[in-house]
């Protein structure tokens, strides 16, 4: 099967974390046999061009330029995005042969995908906050359901996503949820003083971890006002942050105004393998997000056999579901987010069994789902998806 990926959300070296599940799931699909291209509609005004991490190369990527407006652009960016795609698909199809096209976001990528004149078969993915924020735009709740019936298939990467387009009015039989998968070469169970020697920690203490960027839809204040409240409760903990964002500079006044600027270490950004150790080093892993789909780091952080303290926010209710996997807070509700972690820092569940359950995500598996669901699309009629 030749797959033609297009979507914004694909690394560059720029960005090498940008898109990465879907990257990933390209190159689990390429190791079952597959050949595939990508597309990556960017906005244009770009002093260099973009180009694609070594590892990426092998699917030819093709940085797009098309005009993008902020915020009052949900009128037109489809369209805006269309139009840059049609003269990428008209060079692409003169050299490579598509079969399916494999579109990740679903306003506007994927109604630029469904409108652009690819000419074969169309399944999409829908990330999160492409649902959960963009539905409410009438606009954009429009464009959308409008490249779903175009689409023959809708992999949805949380089972709530795909009650919220079920409940706009996309068909049942279209929606494959699935979540997404693990690198359990890099996330999985292990020693923990093995980890906090290898980070240089010492062994002694317990350590809350953050990983995301920082920015205010992750709500990293909340949190740092969270921990000065559980560090005065336990003066044994500390906080780490591995990320980056523009609120590093306020979020490093903030931890001093609270007086636990000594007790927060801000970790800037981490590959993988160096986010796995820490959360094999750690004891909690946190989130206080306003907003999420089911995001990767909570299905590594179970991996790893770590529990999580998270607000109750998007599709993360389906993974931590059990007293023994964490907690889920209100958002907003610091009491409640306090009163949990401490909950479980002073009574830690065993960590072999949640590891368990995390590395049976692993990513083959999850690319043989997507494999099945774009094969299903491949064998429906030619007629018009409806």
């Amino acid at each position: 099967m030749r797959i033609l990926f297009i979507s914004n959300l694909f690394p560059d070296t720029t960005e090498p974390y940008r898109g990465l599940d879907n990257v990933t799931v390209l190159h689990h699909l390429r190791a079952l046999g597959h050949e595939a291209r990508a597309l990556s509609p960017r906005p244009m005004l770009r002093r260099r061009p973009l180009l694609p991490r070594g590892m990426d190369a092998v699917f030819a990527p093709e940085y797009v330029p098309a005009l993008y407006v902020p915020k009052a652009g949900g009128l037109f960016n489809h369209r805006l995005m269309a139009a840059a795609l049609r003269p990428a698909l008209a060079r692409l199809r003169a050299s490579w042969k598509w079969d399916v096209v494999l579109a990740s976001w679903l306003f506007p990528d994927a109604w630029a995908a469904a409108h652009a004149g690819a000419d074969a078969p169309l399944a999409l993915i829908a990330q999160g906050s492409d649902v959960h924020v963009y539905l409410k735009s009438r606009p954009r709740r429009a464009a959308i359901l409008d490249a779903c019936s175009r689409a023959r298939a809708v992999i949805t990467r949380s089972e709530s996503l795909a009650v919220l387009l079920g409940g706009a009015g996309v068909p049942g039989v279209k929606l494959k949820p699935v979540h997404n998968g693990v690198d359990t070469g890099v996330f999985h169970g292990g020693d923990r003083p093995e980890a906090r020697r290898a980070l240089g920690l010492p062994e002694d203490g317990r350590w809350l971890l953050f990983v995301g960027n920082l920015l205010p839809v992750k709500d990293p204040e909340f949190l740092l006002r969270a921990f000065q409240r559980v560090n005065r409760a336990e003066n044994d903990t500390r906080l780490a942050l591995a990320g980056r964002g523009p609120m590093r500079a306020a979020l490093e006044k903030c931890a001093a105004e609270l007086g636990i600027a000594g007790r927060v270490r801000f970790l800037g950004p981490q590959d993988a393998a160096q986010i796995g150790q820490w959360m094999r080093a750690a004891d909690l892993f946190c989130m206080t997000s306003r907003n999420e789909g089911l995001p990767n780091v909570i299905l590594e952080s179970q991996a790893c056999g770590l529990p999580v303290v998270s607000t109750r926010v998007g599709g993360i209710h389906e993974v931590v579901d059990e007293v023994w996997k964490g907690a889920l807070t209100p958002p907003g509700d610091l009491d409640a987010w306090v009163d949990a972690a401490l909950q479980r820092l002073r009574q830690p569940a065993g960590r072999a069994r949640l590891s368990e359950l995390g590395m049976a995500r692993a990513w083959p598996n999850v690319a043989r789902f997507y494999e099945n669901a774009l094969n299903e699309a491949l064998a429906q009629s030619a007629s018009p998806a409806h």
